[in-house]
């Protein structure tokens, strides 16, 4: 395995603003002749796709030896996005030109500058050509947007828990964590001194943890029950996911990636979702999660079966969105499945 980072220079962003001296942090895992596959995060993941022993990756399990994504078979590669805040360059990062760091001050993002840097990124390591891109959320907004900007660079598409554009129920909840940080007042217009003061970090995380998983996991896991002090057990767990992720993510981040979620959109400039998807070559094996209150299975299915070479694949869980970073052994044989029906063809991949 190979942890780093990678200089990609500059780099010309959608909104026509210039990031400069842009850096992506990487994992890499598997043998370097093997074909590759580019693992793409969801919002509050980093490049730590299979970690360590001492401290297992987002995706361990699914991605490993003798896993679904086998790096015996496979070189497994994973960015950490720009605008995140585990390596790559974002709001923590020092801005050139003041000598200081971004902060609030760093530019708005969409998900396709994310996959532009990819791009650059997987170039300054060598690779021109990819066998398959797989990521679910955040990550499979990428997958997607990587088969049309980059449609000639991979056999496969493996998106997961996510449609082709954020619906604005998606958008309305994204707002609930953008309102409750902004207007916390120690957020002091994303200068804040801790992301621990940032009382309405843990609020923004508390909503986005309700949409992610199912009411019937949530009665299943708490039962209404109560604790000795008389709070409920739902209410302390939510309680320790808020202040959980202020003690491992920053808020301007997180801010920078829910407004670059909110521009998802395949039919943008493109003329519309039709228009869209006839721009895929790859082929899409898309996965669709029961309960996924933000990005429906119907939608996912539906996108899947107007692309010229897709299928969809629809997993029965209780955990909603979040589906797709738990219960590997109900959907891993799918991943499994379809990167062996595909690898039986020739590959072009160039080092």
């Amino acid at each position: 395995m190979t942890i780093g980072v990678v200089g990609i220079g500059n780099l010309v962003l959608e909104s026509g603003a210039l990031l400069l001296d842009v850096e992506l942090a990487y994992e890499i895992s598997g043998p370097a002749d093997a074909p590759v596959i580019l693992a793409c995060h969801a919002l509050t993941g980093n490049h730590l796709t299979v970690g360590s022993s001492a401290l297992p990756g987002w995706w361990a399990g699914l991605v490993g030896p003798q896993c679904p994504l086998d790096t015996n078979r496979y070189r497994v590669i994973t960015f950490n996005v720009i605008g995140g805040c585990n390596g790559s360059t974002g709001p923590l990062h020092i801005n050139p030109e003041t000598g200081k760091p971004y902060r609030a001050d760093f530019p708005s993002i969409t998900i396709r500058d994310i996959v532009h840097a990819e791009k650059k990124g997987l170039e300054n390591l060598g690779i021109s050509r990819v066998f398959a891109v797989i990521g679910g959320s955040l990550g499979g907004m990428q997958v997607l947007e990587w088969g049309l900007l980059y449609p000639d660079d991979m056999e496969l598409l493996i998106p997961l828990a996510v449609t082709p554009e954020l619906s604005d129920y998606g958008i309305a909840f994204n707002y609930i964590g953008i309102h409750a940080i902004e207007q916390d007042p120690h957020f002091r217009a994303g200068n804040y001194r801790s992301a621990t003061d940032v009382k309405g970090f843990e609020t923004a995380r508390i909503a986005g943890m309700v949409s992610y998983r199912s009411q019937e996991l949530f009665s299943q896991r708490f039962n209404r029950e109560e604790r000795s002090d008389g709070i409920y057990e739902v209410e302390s767990y939510m309680k320790h996911m808020g202040r959980k992720i202020t003690g491992r993510f920053d808020p301007n981040s997180y801010l920078t990636l829910l407004r670059a979620m909110n521009s998802h959109d395949i039919g943008k400039g493109r003329g519309g979702f039709r228009g869209a998807v006839k721009g895929y070559k790859a082929k899409v094996a898309a996965i669709g999660f029961t309960y996924d209150l933000i990005y429906p299975s119907e939608r996912i299915r539906e996108f899947t079966h107007s692309v010229p070479n897709g299928n969809f694949h629809l997993v029965h869980t209780k955990f909603g969105h979040d589906g797709f970073l738990t219960e590997y052994s109900k959907w891993g044989f799918i991943i499994q499945a379809n990167l062996e029906a595909n690898a039986c063809k020739p590959l072009k991949l160039h080092y």
